[in-house]
């Protein structure tokens, strides 16, 4: 059994992810320590829910306790914080999404793994079922992609980096450059629109809707014909954590490098910087 050590609980993944753990049987948590804004009950409710060994007095005192570690604080500018204590223990650590939020962490996470630490991540959707699918298929059967369009809710980075992230599975890396679109919207919510320029001719239009949740869609955009699904949200964190129990079992799995989780977090960046130049297009190069 795979032992678990949970970092700031502050989303509802923990409590989504220990519930299929159990359904899996394959991993669990067993330690939990926390920093952030959930309350001591908070915590020691889900010590009890999933009948961890303990609630941890420090992060060091987690790592030399757990197999792997899962970062969940919804503050991304401090994940590296948070896993520095398993790096040193020279344990794997899953970041949830996003994996970082700005350039200098992104640095920072090239020189870690570049000396050795195991970083795994970051979105459910990228490793989801109707992904998996469609990439099985022959791509004689299914076409070569040309272009994809994504859509995402609630808001722009926290949830928006799960289609960016999705497009990666779907295209891979080299993205080019980023471009700011526009925005529309109604009853105080609003979309915003971003278009990705690949090296190799592809692209990606994505949409972020600010204010309300909204279901992952895909259209993938072939030589040969359209495919469009909706990615069912039920089925997400066990088709991740799959991967995650393959990999710390040394069965193949399909989790990707730092440099593919980097990129998706750069076309975030970049985009946002086309935004702020009101739509001039930025390339994932210049950013600084």
């Amino acid at each position: 059994m795979i032992r678990i050590g949970a970092v700031n609980i502050d989303t509802s993944h923990p409590l989504g992810f220990g519930e299929a753990l159990e359904q899996m049987g394959r991993a669990k948590y067993v330690g939990v320590y926390n920093d952030s804004f959930r309350g001591k009950e908070e915590v020691n409710g889900f010590v009890r829910r999933f009948g961890l060994v303990k609630h941890c007095d420090s992060l060091e005192e987690l790592a030399d306790m757990c197999d792997i570690g899962f970062i969940h604080g919804c503050n991304w500018d401090d994940h590296l914080r948070c896993a520095q204590p398993f790096f040193d223990r020279k344990k794997p650590v899953f970041i949830d999404k996003p994996l970082v939020g700005n350039l200098e962490d992104c640095r920072r996470v090239e020189e870690l793994t570049a000396n050795g630490a195991i970083i795994l991540g970051c979105s459910s959707v990228r490793y989801c079922y109707e992904i998996q699918e469609y990439l099985n298929r022959p791509i004689e059967e299914r076409g070569e992609t040309v272009q994809l369009f994504g859509t995402s809710g609630v808001d722009e980075f926290n949830y928006g980096i799960h289609i960016v992230e999705a497009a990666g599975a779907l295209l891979g890396i080299g993205a080019s450059w980023v471009k700011y679109l526009g925005r529309s919207h109604a009853d105080g919510k609003y979309c915003e629109s971003y278009y990705v320029q690949y090296e190799n001719g592809k692209s990606f239009l994505y949409n972020t809707f600010t204010g309300i949740w909204q279901p992952f869609a895909i259209t993938v955009m072939t030589t040969r014909t359209p495919h469009t699904f909706t990615i069912d949200s039920s089925r997400l964190y066990t088709a991740l954590l799959e991967q995650i129990c393959n990999y710390m079992e040394g069965k193949p799995s399909l989790l990707v490098s730092v440099t593919d989780l980097l990129e998706s977090v750069k076309i975030m960046l970049a985009g946002s910087a086309s935004r702020a130049s009101l739509g001039r297009a930025v390339m994932l190069t210049e950013l600084n």
